[in-house]
């Protein structure tokens, strides 16, 4: 009932959130697309549903909710995943910097 949080040493969340990111693409042009995120750590994240074409080493900015941060692409999928993590003084921003996760979050999706 809520043990597979526990596997990892940093704490995962396996949920979806809408997500905005920013950024420039391989013809350098600007981008703006709604997205996906999940598999949320406190440092990183992999993005789905990405259109756009980025490419490793770019930085993105991802906003969740009223909170933006910049993230640096550290991977991509052909399928338009790609993993990201968070530039060194970024902050966090899917909820999780205090250790408690999600609360909300957890309460709307334990109770299907």
């Amino acid at each position: 009932m809520g043990a597979e949080m526990d596997r990892r040493k940093e704490r995962r969340l396996k949920l979806e959130l809408p997500v905005r990111i920013w950024g420039v693409d391989r013809m350098a042009r600007p981008f703006a697309e709604l997205v996906r995120v999940r598999n949320v750590s406190n440092r990183g994240a992999v993005l789905a549903g990405v259109r756009s074409k980025v490419q490793t080493g770019e930085v993105l900015e991802v906003q969740h909710g009223a909170s933006r941060a910049q993230f640096r692409i550290v991977w991509m999928s052909l399928s338009g995943e790609a993993g990201i993590q968070a530039l060194a003084f970024e902050p966090p921003i899917f909820g999780m910097g205090i250790g408690i996760g999600l609360p909300k979050v957890f309460e709307m999706v334990g109770t299907g």
